[in-house]
């Protein structure tokens, strides 16, 4: 899907725009400088921890995403540790999210253990999801989906949860649409590579 309209056409994404160019984006030029996670070479880098950690941009992110996670009809956002971890956080403690959100985090390599306390299966933390319920996965930077596909694996085989989307703060554009529509996941950013370039 992309951007969806209600967050490309909202007062404050332009400003996060921005913050995410100038805190997170670099352009290596013609050459691809830049080792990606997934293994690929790429002239553009993304960091998008700085963003996570700003309070302004955190504030935006906060807003827009929980504009959509509402929209999902979702209780319960989370994702694949690292880059989903503050990205939780900072949707569930949005001043936007309703008081009945709740956020958990799935770990990569599972520790043997869950949550003692909320009866989670081994690698997924945080609020129990024992009673299942819609769930919104998040993630950082998405290049090809394979993340993110982890996760909403990892919930559909070990909980009652239903993933009912996957929202990114930046799709690269490299394949992550496909992916995620191959595995039948809406999926949809609050930016994409072409919005920063373009800046």
């Amino acid at each position: 899907m992309g951007v969806h309209d209600t967050v490309r056409n909202h007062e404050r994404w332009p400003r996060l725009a921005e913050l995410v160019h100038d805190l997170a984006f670099l352009d290596g030029g013609h050459d691809a400088a830049f080792t990606l996670a997934s293994g690929r070479e790429s002239r553009w880098f993304f960091d998008t921890k700085p963003v996570m950690m700003h309070p302004e941009a955190a504030g935006i992110m906060g807003e827009l995403l929980n504009l959509r996670i509402q929209a999902m009809d979702a209780a319960l956002v989370g994702g694949l540790e690292l880059g989903a971890v503050p990205l939780t956080a900072i949707a569930v403690t949005s001043p936007h999210a309703p008081s009945t959100l709740r956020g958990f985090m799935v770990r990569k390599n599972p520790k043997g253990r869950g949550g003692r306390k909320t009866n989670n299966p081994p690698g997924i933390e945080g609020t129990s999801l024992e009673a299942g319920g819609n769930v919104v996965i998040v993630e950082d930077v998405t290049t090809t989906g394979g993340s993110s596909i982890v996760a909403v694996e990892r919930i559909h085989q070990h909980t009652a949860c239903q993933v009912v989307g996957v929202i990114s703060i930046l799709d690269r554009e490299e394949g992550a649409e496909a992916a995620f529509a191959e595995a039948g996941i809406p999926f949809e950013s609050l930016l994409t590579r072409s919005d920063i370039v373009a800046l």
